[in-house]
């Protein structure tokens, strides 16, 4: 259990760095496929009857949603107001 949680600590750490850029650094290819995965082992722990592992998956998710939302809110299109306020 501790090394699953160490192993999901990464992507929080990187979450954090994120956040203070206000976007995501990685791709977002990466952030899909991380969080694609983690509903495949997630489902599989289900079946499995495995809390340990449906708790690890499970938290690394929040972080891949939140890199993916912040992918998408960095690269939406800016009116001409804000782009003047810049």
């Amino acid at each position: 259990m501790i090394g699953q949680l160490l192993l999901n600590f990464r992507y929080f750490y990187q979450w954090y760095f994120s956040e203070r850029a206000h976007e995501s650094i990685l791709p977002l290819g990466f952030w899909i496929i991380s969080a694609v995965a983690s509903i495949m082992v997630v489902t599989y722990s289900i079946y499995r009857d495995d809390i340990v592992l449906l708790i690890a998956q499970s938290l690394g998710l929040i972080a891949y949603g939140r890199n993916i939302y912040l992918h998408f809110k960095s690269h939406t299109p800016v009116n001409v107001e804000q782009q003047e306020a810049r």
